[in-house]
């Protein structure tokens, strides 16, 4: 049983909370992503307030590194309007029609480059976050090196 000192979520509330679903949370613990939860006598997962602090950075990660299924159906959309258009042109069609379709690409391709350039820049904070870490743990490695050399031999 888990200490009572703490308070425990159930499956539904943690889902509920985090935004995933209890299938998620679920698919995380077995992908070792979370660790198996405390249960209840009856089976029923228990998740503390670090199990939903876990959940909540695997999903800002997933957000940050990954493309949603939305995005994903938007760039493979984009691409059969493309196929779409290319088909459809025609040499000899007037100015309008041939300016219209290169609309709608530009449109498309927009949305696109849109999706990437997110994640690109997302992505770019991410690395200057992780290159501070490196730069504070190297000064912090060179300090501790200086302090080892001025340490009297014992």
């Amino acid at each position: 049983m888990p200490d009572t000192s703490e308070a425990y979520l159930q499956i539904g509330e943690v889902a509920e909370r985090t935004g995933v679903t209890q299938r998620t949370l679920r698919f995380y613990e077995e992908k070792g992503l979370l660790r198996p939860p405390t249960r209840m006598e009856g089976g029923f997962r228990l998740y503390s307030e670090e199990d939903v602090s876990r959940v909540e950075h695997i999903r800002r990660l997933q957000d940050l590194l990954g493309i949603t299924l939305a995005e994903i159906k938007e760039m493979v959309e984009a691409e059969e309007v493309l196929s779409e258009l290319k088909a459809q042109y025609r040499p000899d069609s007037d100015v309008s029609e041939k300016k219209r379709q290169l609309q709608k690409a530009i449109d498309v391709v927009s949305r696109q480059h849109g999706i990437v350039s997110q994640k690109a820049e997302q992505m770019s904070e991410m690395k200057s976050q992780i290159e501070e870490r490196l730069r504070t743990f190297d000064r912090w490695m060179v300090e501790l090196e200086r302090a080892e050399r001025k340490a009297p031999v014992a």
